[in-house]
């Protein structure tokens, strides 16, 4: 079962596993994710589709559980925000018990977020972050940071099977082109010579995961020893700053686009890093698709479906 498998990584999770030629069950309501990839993955014989709320997750008996289902934008965690906080902590508790009667493993898929705006760098699952628990991101922020509290307290009080990852940015194909997110805006305001928008001085920093990097290591953490629970980092520990991936997007469309400063959002980290010593060490895992090559992937996917 993948919740929030007609997302962005859900879609690439999905596909991954029904080309393995596994049964996955994708369970979404569709608030972010797209119906489009539901359609595409109809074209798998082990695809299954239920349109539902994690917060009242329907009981299928599976083997492996992800947990996905979350707005992981800040214009769709936002746009109801005591809605995102119950997806993460009903959510979670939901797919916890779910676990629990099928006796599955169950992956919570957290985030960098939990790390706030950090008074460290890089950042190792070992620190506890700088998260501001009332302001416009907390529902995420503070969402995903008490869904890995209830997969803990779960699992020593009941045994559950669990695993956490962190992830860190994420892009690549099949994004949603309005989610609002700074690869998809920044190639889309880019091919249509609309000027890029940047957020304070476009020095900020951000760690850019390729899609393929970040699933492949979702799976080996799901598979990983029994005793390794997590949390554990993933992203891509290659920092550039959010101008020259402005500029990287502008090379790789021609565009004419200028570039366009604007405010700074309340609490947007101005630094994020990961460290991934600890995947390296217990998953053999490392981003293997540098950037150059990611953007011109993702690139040529919002110029075909602009199309």
């Amino acid at each position: 079962m993948v919740t929030g498998g007609a997302g962005f990584i859900g879609y690439h999770l999905c596909r991954r596993h029904l080309l393995n030629g596994d049964e996955v069950v994708c369970v979404d309501n569709l608030s972010s994710g797209r119906r489009e990839n539901v359609e595409e993955l109809k074209q798998f014989p082990g695809f299954s589709f239920i349109e539902a709320d994690v917060i009242d997750l329907p009981k299928v008996p599976v083997d492996r559980i992800y947990n996905l289902a979350c707005p992981a934008s800040p214009p769709y965690y936002q746009k109801d925000p005591i809605h995102t906080a119950m997806t993460c902590v009903l959510g979670a508790k939901n797919v916890l018990d779910l676990a629990d009667e099928c006796g599955a493993v169950v992956l919570q898929a957290s985030t960098s977020e939990v790390y706030g705006e950090p008074l460290i760098h890089p950042q190792m699952e070992s620190y506890r972050g700088n998260v501001n628990p009332h302001g416009i991101r907390s529902c995420y922020d503070e969402g995903k940071r008490m869904a890995e509290t209830l997969f803990f307290d779960y699992n020593r009080m009941h045994g559950t099977k669990i695993k956490v990852v962190r992830i860190f940015n994420t892009y690549g194909p099949y994004m949603d082109r309005n989610d609002g997110r700074v690869v998809s805006n920044f190639i889309n305001q880019a091919i249509r010579d609309l000027p890029i928008t940047l957020y304070g001085d476009g020095g900020q920093t951000r760690s850019f995961c390729y899609v393929s990097d970040t699933v492949e290591a979702i799976v080996r953490m799901m598979e990983s020893e029994e005793d390794f629970l997590g949390p554990v980092n993933i992203g891509n520990p290659a920092e550039i700053t959010v101008r020259r991936l402005a500029e990287m997007v502008k090379e790789r469309t021609g565009s004419a686009s200028e570039l366009c400063f604007c405010e700074l959002p309340q609490d947007d980290p101005t630094r994020r890093r990961p460290d991934i010593t600890l995947a390296k060490e217990k998953l053999d895992w490392a981003p293997a698709v540098p950037i150059e090559k990611g953007l011109d992937e993702t690139v040529a996917y919002f110029q075909r479906i602009r199309e």
